[in-house]
């Protein structure tokens, strides 16, 4: 609803409601995946948003998925009239938010729920999800005690955000997995029903200077000495973007798929460059076929 980030004097700047643009882009699409990246489960009623990803699902004949997470933004709420809670609470409401969805995508018939935030009188979903079993459920985050146990019990894609905490390192990648997996230990899950993603800011330059500035840009600390690409000498926050050579960036990613990743999300690449999506096709997906 806001230009994520922006400063006061920035918050009129260009901010299209999600779903009703991504509406527009299942009606003029064919093949492409859609989904957001994530949506704010305090903006909207959980069951609300049921029904707006089961008219998508159907509509696009199956290309949605659903991702949702607590919300972050608080100036947003605050500019738009909506309460804030607590991090605890957001995440009560997360968890509460994901069984519901996940109940009405997979319930025969109408459904009951009686919660603290929530409730549903004999409330249907017809049509249902077009997808089977249903319409896939990415919980957005990877908070270790909360959001990943919401995963673990109610959704089927974890996503790990290159854009936040210490980026896209591949150790931390495994510690997020490591967790998720105890999750679902503790309550009977079989954790290879989740799929793995990840959203990775990407910057293909072979100018090292230019690939600090991007990674500098992202929050990433700086240090001293450089390092080789990859090398041994790559201080971890400044190796948790894809940013350098074209070959560093490809042994990156595949690392990650090696690992087991499902998909992954490349971000930072500048809107309506059609030059530089033509060059992560041609030169960094094509490379994996």
């Amino acid at each position: 609803f806001l230009p994520p980030g922006a400063r006061r004097e920035q918050e009129d700047g260009t901010a299209f409601e999600a779903f009703t643009l991504i509406a527009v882009a299942a009606g003029i699409t064919q093949r492409l995946k859609l989904g957001h990246l994530v949506l704010g489960n305090t903006y909207r009623n959980p069951a609300l948003v049921v029904k707006m990803a089961a008219t998508l699902d159907q509509a696009s004949k199956g290309r949605f998925t659903l991702g949702i997470g607590a919300a972050w933004f608080k100036r947003e709420h605050e500019a738009y009239g909506w309460d804030f809670p607590s991090m605890r609470e957001r995440q009560d409401r997360l968890q509460k938010a994901c069984e519901l969805i996940r109940k009405l995508f997979t319930a025969d018939g109408p459904v009951d729920y009686n919660g603290r935030y929530y409730r549903l009188d004999q409330a249907p979903l017809s049509p249902g999800c077009y997808q089977e079993p249903h319409i896939p459920i990415m919980v957005g985050g990877t908070g270790e005690q909360r959001t990943l146990r919401t995963l673990a019990m109610h959704g089927d894609i974890m996503n790990v955000d290159g854009w936040a905490g210490r980026g896209m390192s591949f150790e931390l990648y495994q510690h997020k997995v490591g967790v998720l997996e105890r999750h679902c230990e503790k309550i009977g899950r079989d954790p290879a029903e989740i799929k793995h993603t990840l959203l990775m800011p990407l910057k293909v330059t072979d100018d090292k200077a230019e690939a600090e500035r991007f990674i500098v840009g992202l929050g990433r600390r700086t240090m001293d000495r450089w390092g080789n690409y990859g090398g041994p000498l790559m201080e971890p926050r400044l190796s948790g973007s894809m940013a350098g050579p074209l070959n560093h960036v490809i042994d990156r990613i595949g690392q990650f798929v090696d690992a087991g990743v499902d998909e992954i999300m490349f971000g930072a690449i500048p809107a309506g460059n059609v030059e530089a999506l033509q060059r992560v096709d041609e030169e960094i997906v094509a490379a994996f076929d």
